[in-house]
């Protein structure tokens, strides 16, 4: 791989990272799926950055379990779909938005919970 592809992927690698930290503290942005991208970005551009990420204390668990079987943790589960659900009320209330938003974002969210509740449970 040329250097400067293996630099704007490691670029990405750590924006991710970034946002991925950034959401735990925000509750509209999602964690997991940026810290997803930033291990693929990682693994492309820099092994070592790669493995840090996975053997990292807070980050490192739900990475090698959804890496290794697809799973998520009950816990992360339940937190993600009663986030949802709490976004949904806001969005709801705050925005009022017209019946078919608010059904094409339902749905939506019904979608990614459904998925959610599919996996398989990691430890």
């Amino acid at each position: 791989m040329n250097l400067s592809l293996r630099l704007v992927l490691l670029g990405l690698g750590w924006t991710m990272l970034a946002l991925g930290v950034a959401g735990i503290f925000l509750p509209l942005l999602p964690t997991t799926p940026f810290l997803l991208l930033a291990a693929w970005l990682f693994s492309r551009s820099s092994p070592r950055l790669e493995q840090w990420l996975f053997d990292h204390p807070m980050f490192g668990r739900p990475l090698r379990d959804w890496r290794e079987a697809g799973a998520i943790s009950r816990r992360a589960k339940l937190f993600a779909i009663a986030l949802m659900g709490l976004s949904f009320l806001f969005f709801w209330l705050r925005l009022e938005p017209s019946a078919p938003a608010a059904a094409i974002v339902a749905m939506i969210m019904i979608a990614v919970s459904a998925f959610i509740v599919s996996r398989p449970e990691s430890s």
